[in-house]
């Protein structure tokens, strides 16, 4: 298998010296192909399309140790799954919304200043944090009744 074919997972899984089996590298390409944010369940449909013979006790174990070697972050969005995402050196929250289940990814500058001067106001230098919105669109709000 070419270098050119291979995904930025893979690749941080072979420098990082991990035994790269076929299955592994589909479900690091599922992963890496994921513009969602996929639970387990989600990474075996995927993956056991591509090769039958994936187990879901595979998917888990790959999904451990690619989360335990940082290369996966794992996310709660309070529906009881966990989900995850390519661990990324670009900075984004999340807004999650209650209704659809939709995750929308986002970044402001203005909110990680506030942040940062939260942390220094009580005497900290901010190193990291995860932030996570949930809501409903305004448009299904003003549309309850009693509403105008």
């Amino acid at each position: 298998m070419g270098q050119e074919n291979t995904t930025k997972l893979e690749q941080l899984c072979i420098e990082r010296g991990m035994k790269m089996t076929e299955q592994r590298r589909i479900i690091a390409r599922v992963l890496s192909d994921a513009d969602d944010h996929p639970d387990v369940e989600d990474l075996y449909q995927r993956s056991v399309k591509l090769d039958p013979k994936i187990s879901i006790a595979t998917v888990y174990r790959t999904v451990r140790l690619f989360e335990e070697a940082g290369l996966l972050d794992r996310h709660d969005f309070g529906d009881g799954r966990s989900r995850y995402e390519q661990a990324s050196d670009d900075h984004h929250d999340h807004l999650v919304d209650v209704q659809s289940g939709a995750i929308i990814e986002f970044h402001d500058e203005e909110v990680e200043e506030l942040q940062r001067q939260i942390a220094a106001r009580l005497g900290y230098s901010l190193i990291g944090h995860r932030m996570e919105l949930y809501g409903v669109e305004l448009k299904d709000v003003l549309k309850k009744p009693g509403s105008k």
